[in-house]
């Protein structure tokens, strides 16, 4: 298979704001070949959790959308509803979470659509070409009803599926509640009683009510667990993991199932970017010391191709001092994401994704 062409341009600018780099970015890229003229335009990005500083500043959506209206295009900023519990959870609240996060029309010039409604359930079943897990992908219907997609990815880390970037973004961001509960069934976590202290945050943020005290102790009912994965990432002794790594891969493979549900058929386009690069996903109320230094932005037609990018740089780097990475017991470990979260395989999306014809994993990068 021939090598995806993937743009890439660093934070190191004296003379050109960060705005304007990405513009240059993006043109380079390819962006002026889509034919945007009077078409609606999603553009998904994830608005960050309240309480979180790590998620993209929508000064970089702006750009995007300014950048589609030049070229005729009648752009919207979306996402969908979350399965837990937070600023998140239902369009309206998701929508003020938006608007607190500077994701309104003022400061970016485009509307705010939640894809999956109100209660999350307005989604559309779409059929997944090739797919081993998935047959008929839940997506957003406002996702669906645009005519061509644009994904702005924040890539960071993430306790269940090893980093989060244009796959995750997509694949797991368009999918209404209904999707994301398809995609976790397989993944249930498990809390370790000798580690537990039984602060119950736990349960406070557990949707599904699947987690109860025992003895003292955070108890998960695999029978009402989503396999969000939310308790993981928000237990501050570290005592809550999933259970078997095949169930993450599978997560991934989903994952990439769903992408491929959302970007068949239309013309794409995917913005990476590698900045205040957070050991967990920006759906958490708070954010961790960057695990590296900031990157730089990357820009392709392939999401796939676009996430090896970001993975393989991010991976060159060193770990901040401090931060997650740095203190992690497997900290030499070849791959930082791995060396997070143990538990995790990146490479089970990107692979899978490939396997099923949504990209490549082999990329070459074009520096501008």
């Amino acid at each position: 298979m021939e090598k995806s062409k993937v743009y890439f341009v660093d934070f190191k600018t004296t003379h050109e704001s960060l705005p304007a780099r990405l513009h240059r970015l993006m043109r380079a890229a390819g962006f002026e070949q889509i034919n945007f003229t009077d078409r609606y335009v999603a553009i998904k990005v994830h608005f960050g959790e309240p309480g979180n500083l790590a998620y993209l500043r929508p000064n970089y959506a702006k750009v995007v959308v300014d950048y589609v209206r030049q070229l005729g295009g009648r752009p919207f900023l979306t996402d969908c509803n979350t399965l837990y519990v937070g600023g998140r959870a239902n369009g309206l609240d998701h929508l003020a979470s938006a608007y607190e996060n500077g994701y309104n029309p003022f400061q970016t010039g485009a509307h705010v659509v939640i894809g999956d409604g109100i209660r999350g359930t307005d989604d559309i079943s779409v059929p997944v070409a090739g797919g081993t897990y998935v047959r008929q992908a839940k997506i957003g219907r406002a996702i669906m009803d645009a005519d061509i997609f644009i994904s702005l990815s924040h890539f960071k880390g993430h306790e269940l599926t090893g980093f989060g970037g244009a796959l995750k973004n997509i694949g797991m961001g368009c999918g209404s509640r209904g999707g994301k509960m398809e995609m976790h069934s397989s993944g249930k976590p498990s809390a370790d009683p000798d580690i537990c202290v039984g602060c119950g945050i736990c349960i406070r943020n557990c949707a599904q009510d699947a987690i109860t005290l025992r003895k003292g102790k955070a108890y998960i009912d695999h029978e009402a667990c989503a396999g969000c994965g939310r308790c993981i990432g928000q237990c501050p002794k570290g005592a809550i993991a999933a259970e078997m790594n095949e169930a993450n891969d599978i997560l991934n493979c989903k994952i990439a199932e769903y992408t491929k549900a959302v970007v068949d058929g239309r013309p794409h386009f995917h913005i990476s970017i590698a900045s205040d690069i957070s050991p967990y996903c920006d759906c958490h109320d708070y954010n961790d010391l960057p695990i590296v230094p900031d990157v730089g932005m990357f820009a392709s037609f392939d999401p796939v191709a676009i996430d090896v990018a970001a993975a393989d740089a991010v991976n060159s780097m060193e770990a901040v001092k401090g931060s997650a990475l740095d203190e992690a017991p497997n900290v030499q470990h070849c791959d930082h994401f791995t060396a997070v979260s143990p538990n995790t395989n990146w490479h089970s999306c990107v692979e899978h994704a490939e396997r099923i014809g949504v990209g490549t994993t082999q990329y070459e990068l074009i520096r501008i």
